[in-house]
């Protein structure tokens, strides 16, 4: 009998069934809709490496961290190729990089999110009354550029405070409450979210209905923002809207203010006042600090999404 080969088709297998070197490029497009199963899925990834080298447990802790406050580096994790090319049955994985990017033209299909049509599952309408779709796309553009400006007044002032006189020089931080301007970083990072879990809230075909006091501060300057470009660039605004449905409710900011405030919110206070009085009521009273406690009717945001920056 002939020496036993361990290879199941015998010596030499390797070289005459034409196995090869193959380099294959895939693109993907992806959209991201729900961060949260997304990033517990990472998670799980994460538990599952063997880290080497030194202190492996830190570097276990800190790729936890950075997949929980990061989609790209959830996705990361997630797409590696070893990852990928483990799961195929016959293929030895010979090297490979993964790049992801944000495609800087990607914008919700906020005629899909937000049908005209009040009976349409999504609608959210109340009454006759409903967020159109070319309000919701003018109004997510300013909670994100908010959002945007605001991460970048952290970048460029850290943590200095706003100066009396100087307040021109910041983007954000220097249109809110005096009582502010002094405070964290580590507070104006969870005011710049306030306006990013607004603006995704739209994203997801959600009313944007702000939960705390910071995102009532954040919708209100986002509105005022909207109403102010609309007024200024009315050219811009027709631009950005492309092919969306225009509605008789289109930037009906009133309507906004009625309908998308006082939804939750403190139900305390003066009994002759509206809700929004109330709600300036309370953030006066309140500090700062307590501006990211969630109303009491209002459900909680998840407390490890992370930040965008």
């Amino acid at each position: 009998m002939g020496e036993r080969s361990d290879h199941p088709q015998g010596q030499g297998a390797t070289e005459d069934s034409g196995a090869q070197e193959i380099e294959a490029t895939v693109v993907l497009g992806l959209r991201i809709t729900d961060w949260p199963a997304l990033r517990a899925a990472a998670r799980a990834a994460v538990e599952e490496l063997d880290f080497e080298g030194i202190d492996p447990a830190g570097q276990r802790r800190d790729l936890l961290r950075e997949v929980s406050e990061d989609p790209n580096a959830a996705l990361g994790v997630l797409l590696h190729p070893d990852r990928l090319v483990a799961a195929m049955p016959g293929v030895d994985a010979l090297g490979g990089t993964l790049e992801i990017s944000v495609t800087e033209d990607f914008a919700p299909d906020f005629a899909e999110l937000f049908p005209l049509d009040g009976d349409e599952e999504g609608s959210g309408g109340v009454g006759d009354w409903t967020l159109t779709p070319r309000t919701a796309c003018l109004l997510h553009a300013q909670l994100l550029g908010l959002a945007d400006a605001a991460y970048d007044d952290l970048e460029e002032h850290e943590g200095e405070p706003v100066i009396d006189g100087e307040e021109h020089e910041w983007a954000v931080y220097g249109r809110l409450p005096t009582r502010t301007w002094s405070l964290h970083r580590s507070w104006r990072r969870s005011m710049a979210r306030a306006f990013d879990d607004l603006a995704d809230d739209l994203a997801l075909g959600e009313w944007p209905l702000p939960r705390c006091p910071a995102e009532d501060i954040a919708l209100r300057m986002a509105l005022a923002d909207a109403r102010n470009l609309l007024g200024a660039q009315p050219e811009s605004v027709a631009d950005m809207m492309g092919d969306l449905p225009a509605d008789l409710y289109d930037y009906d900011w009133d309507g906004c203010f009625d309908e998308l405030f006082g939804v939750y919110g403190p139900e305390d206070g003066d009994p002759d006042s509206d809700a929004a009085g109330r709600t300036e009521d309370l953030i006066a009273a309140t500090h700062p600090e307590g501006w990211f406690l969630p109303y009491e009717d209002a459900e909680e945001r998840d407390s490890q999404r992370g930040y965008r920056r």
